[in-house]
């Protein structure tokens, strides 16, 4: 991951994707994008019809990338449980990300599980970023505490 560009690349990606949260699958797809960036997991982008239907509750929450630019968030819910604005899209990317409108990411460590092709993904430490680590990425990551300045 230290070879990932800056600005960030777009990748699509086949792998199967898979998202627990309250003990149920909300989320699985072969069709996904992996943002890569230099010093980063990749952050994996789901097709919104990839989750199940009223799982994505959208909330008034607006942030801004300087690559990608606005995003808005959802409230993930399964019955009673409820992770706050755990989740995030581009909407209107700007034309380089293009391909990330009607697509979804979420922050791993909020989730009961993220898998990529059958592997329990390592979520990206601190609570800013939603890298998903597995064994084919090799740190250090951004996102420790002391890691925010790199």
């Amino acid at each position: 991951m230290w070879d990932y560009p800056r600005p960030p690349a777009l990748e699509p990606s086949a792998e199967e994707v898979a998202v627990t949260f309250a003990g149920q699958q909300i989320a699985a797809t072969e069709r996904s994008y992996r943002v890569l960036e230099t010093s980063h997991p990749p952050t994996y982008y789901l097709p919104a019809a990839a989750f199940v239907p009223g799982v994505l509750r959208p909330v008034e929450r607006r942030t801004f990338c300087e690559w990608k630019g606005v995003a808005a968030y959802f409230d993930i819910v399964v019955g009673e449980r409820i992770d706050v604005a755990g989740a995030w899209t581009y909407p209107d990317p700007v034309a380089a990300y293009a391909a990330l409108a009607g697509h979804v990411a979420l922050y791993p460590a909020r989730m009961d599980a993220c898998t990529v092709d059958g592997e329990q993904v390592q979520a990206q430490d601190g609570d800013f970023y939603g890298g998903w680590i597995t064994s084919r990425v090799v740190g250090p990551f951004k996102g420790a505490p002391g890691t925010r300045g790199w």
